[in-house]
């Protein structure tokens, strides 16, 4: 008799919007030399206490999540992961501002100007 593991594949931490992985892309195609992704974390700072931070990585950490996206890797800090779970990131510009917006559901409030959040 042989025993059958069965694995089940996990969803992504972070949903990533078309908008936000093309963002991706576009950072990635003028990133540094020894960039190998993009870094999402979320350092104590702020009003509210934890802000959200994009930054390029250059080392990975295998604690943290992986996403492979069409335009290069984003990666989740582990340590992160649990204030992110659910959320959806997307990247918006008009007229006057650009940047990633985040549609977190952990997130129980923020500051009144939007940079930080705490769960």
């Amino acid at each position: 008799m042989t025993s059958e593991t069965k694995t089940r594949t996990r969803p992504a931490a972070v949903i990533l919007t078309p908008a936000a992985e093309e963002r991706i892309a576009s950072l990635m195609a003028q990133a540094p030399e020894d960039a190998i992704g993009v870094k999402l974390s979320t350092p104590r700072r702020g009003c509210s206490g934890l802000a959200y931070s994009v930054d390029y990585v250059s080392e990975a950490d295998p604690i943290d999540e992986r996403i492979e996206t069409p335009g290069g890797t984003f990666f989740i800090d582990g340590a992160s992961v649990l204030y992110l779970v659910g959320s959806t990131m997307d990247w918006q510009e008009d007229d006057f501002a650009a940047g990633f917006v985040f549609d977190n559901p952990n997130a129980k409030g923020s500051c009144g100007c939007g940079e930080s959040f705490t769960v």
